[in-house]
């Protein structure tokens, strides 16, 4: 299974997009997936339903933290990693009609009509893009980490 088919299948268990992402990815990050699963699970929704950036791509940007993020500046470090995860957001983009924003992305759907998140039954799935935006984010993190030179 892809890691996309991966993080789409998390994601309809229940998990959060930016926890599906995580989880899928979990074999790169070194932490426990209780742990993974407690650091992501306040961007789902756009960050906790507000809407704003996508929680998909906060959890690809989480693993790419992971992965290729600095610890120390030496004037180059932050510059290269955040040129990354602009490279990330372009090709998050290309697959998810043209936006980070979670807002954006499911234009037309129903957005903050309840406190707590949506069951996830066959009719929302069917609702809302979600599902295919969350495969595609796993499927655009883990061609950009072989890209890279990653694989695990």
């Amino acid at each position: 299974m892809s890691k996309g088919e991966l993080a789409k299948k998390y994601f309809e268990e229940g998990y959060s997009c930016s926890q599906a992402i995580v989880l899928a990815f979990a074999d790169c990050i070194n932490v426990e997936k209780s742990i993974l699963l407690k650091l992501s699970s306040s961007f789902g929704g756009g960050f906790g339903r507000l809407r704003e950036v996508c929680g998909a791509f906060s959890g690809m940007s989480m693993v790419v933290g992971y992965v290729f993020g600095y610890d120390k500046d030496d004037g180059q470090n932050k510059m290269a990693h955040y040129a990354l995860v602009r490279e990330l957001a372009e090709k998050f983009k290309q697959k998810n009609g043209g936006s980070v924003v979670c807002r954006e992305l499911i234009a037309g759907t129903e957005k903050l009509s309840a406190e707590n998140p949506s069951v996830r039954t066959d009719e929302y799935k069917h609702k809302r893009p979600c599902s295919e935006i969350v495969k595609n984010a796993g499927e655009v993190l883990q061609e950009l980490l072989l890209e890279k030179g990653y694989s695990k």
